[in-house]
């Protein structure tokens, strides 16, 4: 048995969750997206990935953006408070000496690559 990625989990239950919240059976999802139940079920368990052109097919079906499916959604007291605070981290940098800057961007490169 292939092992679950965790990518493919975490997509999985975003469908499940958007699929839910639409009222849909997982038989009836699967019959919007010509998909086999069981398939549907592999996809929302996260055992198999999902397609680029299901995601794209699930999308327009429950009329919600795709990148909800490998972001979930944020809402927009969320996205106000995520461009509150990053305007204020760019004024705090804006105010750093170039060797400041520097330093600071290169320990943030340096996060950001074992994040992502």
């Amino acid at each position: 048995m292939q092992d679950k990625k965790a990518i493919n989990i975490e997509i999985g239950q975003n469908l499940k969750f958007y699929r839910e919240a639409a009222g849909l059976t997982q038989e009836a999802f699967a019959e919007i997206l010509g998909l086999g139940v069981k398939h549907v079920s592999a996809m929302e368990r996260g055992a198999t990935g999902v397609s680029i052109n299901t995601l794209r097919n699930a999308s327009l079906a429950l009329s919600i953006p795709a990148d909800y499916f490998l972001f979930g959604q944020i809402d927009e007291m969320e996205k106000q408070t995520r461009g509150d605070e990053i305007q204020l981290l760019t004024t705090k940098l804006s105010r750093l000496s170039p060797k400041e800057f520097q330093t600071v961007k290169e320990i943030l490169n340096k996060i950001l690559e074992v994040l992502m």
